[in-house]
């Protein structure tokens, strides 16, 4: 059994989607879910209940003034989630919304079973205006923010037509193999996401809507053995959910057709297009005989201009949904963005989580695989319970990870990229970007994992030199949030020559999308002229972001980070040695003898921090 799904609502046999029928909610075997609360990874809400992401995972009863884990009551949340902005382009006339899962138009023909295993009762703002559109047949492109309730929006109309269609259509087809003929599965609907957790959580949550149905799915992805995705789609599935690697094998060896799609859907849709799955997904739909006719759904928190422009290939007059982000003065996430040299990073990321505890859940993010192993180990050293989430990990190592980190056996999580984009991980306090993105979609995904269903939440950027080329990015991002960006921020934008050009055109309002239409730029810049005369002044960022290199500032800022994690008082700000045993030295003492990857560090005046006591 594996324990990935355990939390949520009882076990799950590790080959539960492959193939197996979901009736009456049972499956291999007969086993049930059963106990806790179900987890999902979209958010609906079920009048009382959150139908995505749990926060009472053990049936915990929170004060009677708060609604599911937030600051807010029940009206405030549903109050807070009619304000977040909504643009439709181009527009749809007559489109009715949908307001109520428990009150559907009776003309949208959406089957009763379907409802009664959906069990929400408010829609999120992509739900609300992405349901109807895609009922309708059309095209969309849905930029929505981390846990906004995307695959409820992709897969509730992907199985209501299913369900309509019932009987019509067999999930298998005969292609000639060789000399020989053969069954093989011929789905209807096929799902593809970047990583293997992702297609996990979609398949659970699609396997929660097909319950008691006919339907039947499978989920397969890389990192298993061929034979296994293989007896997964043996007996035909309406529907498949897959990372595109192993599914262009599976079509290439012609266990699967994709002759039968009439629904095409891309989550994480950015990501894919952006960072080498294009030419997989070009060849999975355009040359394995998929039809032209097909519904292609797209989904992602961020759609960049140049994704947009390589996702117009898949798309046939498709309508762009971007969904805002609340006002920046009820914004859910608080942004600080530090300067921290890389010799001195570890440092500052022990100092944090010293007090990790008070805090909550940290998600760590570096942007190498090798940077997640040797963060690890010296975390581990330190005595902080971490673990760590990347590419060289197999699949039941990254799995037993994921339920360490979500359990709080192991709080702090350190993740790269690949590994976490799009993962749903509830409660998670603070994000650290270690390393800062590389781009400015992946800051965005990245802050997006805290601040969830209206949680206040935390994030923190490292950022020195090595920063520049995209601080204009950074910079946009933070100040579209409602934050408020350090000074030397903008003057790195500015020595970088690109303050001012934004790459997504901000709302008349003042929200903040993570993608426009771009087939519809305006230009940033300071409040006051003070201001930018302030940010010129830094223009040498060689040894720290504050000018002469005025150490109280360093020091301020350490201490200001978060109040949460009210560390900083402790932590030198002098020059030193690349200690991997928890900070810089002031001159007094050792910091464990400069590279000293193991012990010591973090002297100030010879007292230390070793194994996180002083």
């Amino acid at each position: 059994m594996s324990q990935h799904y355990n939390n949520y609502g009882g076990g799950a046999s590790s080959q539960q989607y492959q193939g197996k029928k979901s009736r009456g909610g049972g499956y291999d075997g007969g086993q049930q879910r059963q106990g806790g609360n179900s987890h999902s990874s979209s958010a609906g809400y079920s009048g009382g209940k959150h139908g995505g992401q749990q926060h009472q995972q053990h049936g915990g009863q929170h004060d009677p003034g708060q609604y599911q884990g937030t600051n807010m009551t029940k009206t405030e949340f549903f109050k807070k989630q009619d304000e977040i902005p909504v643009e439709v382009s181009p527009a749809v006339p007559d489109l009715q919304l949908l307001q109520d899962f428990g009150h559907i138009p009776q003309h949208w023909q959406v089957a009763p079973q379907l409802l009664k295993n959906c069990d929400y009762q408010r829609p999120t703002p992509v739900q609300k205006y992405g349901i109807p559109l895609a009922l309708r047949g059309y095209d969309i492109m849905a930029s929505a923010q981390t846990g906004s309730g995307k695959t409820c929006f992709f897969l509730f109309p992907s199985i209501s037509k299913l369900l309509n269609n019932s009987g019509r259509n067999d999930s298998t087809i005969t292609m000639q193999v060789g000399n020989e003929s053969r069954r093989v599965a011929a789905p209807k609907v096929l799902v593809m996401a970047p990583t293997r957790e992702l297609c996990q959580q979609i398949a659970e949550e699609a396997e929660k809507f097909c319950r008691g149905t006919h339907l039947l799915l499978a989920c397969v992805y890389g990192g298993i053995e061929y034979r296994t995705s293989k007896a997964a789609v043996a007996r035909g599935n309406d529907i498949i959910i897959a990372t595109p690697g192993r599914l262009e094998d599976m079509a290439d060896r012609k266990d699967i057709s994709l002759t039968k799609i009439n629904m095409l859907i891309l989550d994480e849709a950015d990501r894919m297009l952006d960072i080498g799955f294009e030419p997989q997904i070009r060849s999975i739909v355009q040359k394995r005989g998929m039809p032209k006719s097909r519904q292609t759904l797209m989904t992602s928190a961020t759609f960049p201009e140049g994704v947009q422009f390589l996702a117009q290939d898949f798309l046939r007059d498709y309508i762009f949904v971007a969904v805002g982000q609340v006002g920046a003065a009820a914004s859910t996430i608080r942004q600080k963005i530090v300067w921290v040299d890389d010799d001195d990073k570890d440092a500052y990321l022990y100092g944090i989580l010293l007090h990790q505890r008070q805090v909550g859940l940290v998600l760590v993010f570096v942007n190498t695989k090798q940077a997640a192993a040797d963060l690890e180990r010296f975390l581990g050293r330190m005595y902080i319970r971490t673990t760590s989430i990347h590419g060289d990990k197999d699949q039941r190592k990254r799995e037993e990870a994921l339920e360490q980190f979500k359990n709080k056996q192991k709080p702090v999580m350190i993740a790269t990229d690949v590994a976490a984009r799009g993962l749903d991980i509830p409660n998670v306090a603070l994000v650290v970007q270690y390393d800062c993105a590389l781009s400015s979609d992946d800051f965005v995904h990245r802050i997006g994992r805290t601040g969830r269903i209206g949680n206040q939440g935390l994030a923190i950027t490292f950022m020195n030199n090595r920063n520049k080329g995209n601080a204009h990015e950074i910079l946009e991002k933070v100040e579209k949030s409602g934050n408020v960006a350090p000074n030397w921020l903008k003057g790195m934008a500015i020595s970088t020559g690109n303050f001012g050009q934004t790459e997504n055109k901000e709302p008349e309002n003042g929200h903040a999308y993570g993608g426009q239409d771009f087939r519809k730029h305006t230009t940033g810049g300071f409040k006051t002229a003070a201001e930018r005369d302030e940010a010129k002044k830094f223009k040498n960022f060689d040894s720290n972001a504050y000018g002469e290199g005025d150490a109280s500032r360093a020091a301020n800022a350490q201490r200001e980070i978060a109040p949460e994690a009210a560390a900083y008082d402790h932590m030198p700000t002098g020059k030193g040695g690349k200690n991997r045993g928890g900070g810089k030295n002031q001159g007094k003492g050792g910091g464990g003898g400069g590279k000293n990857k193991g012990g010591g560090g973090g002297n100030k005046g010879g007292g230390g921090y070793y194994g996180g006591k002083k």
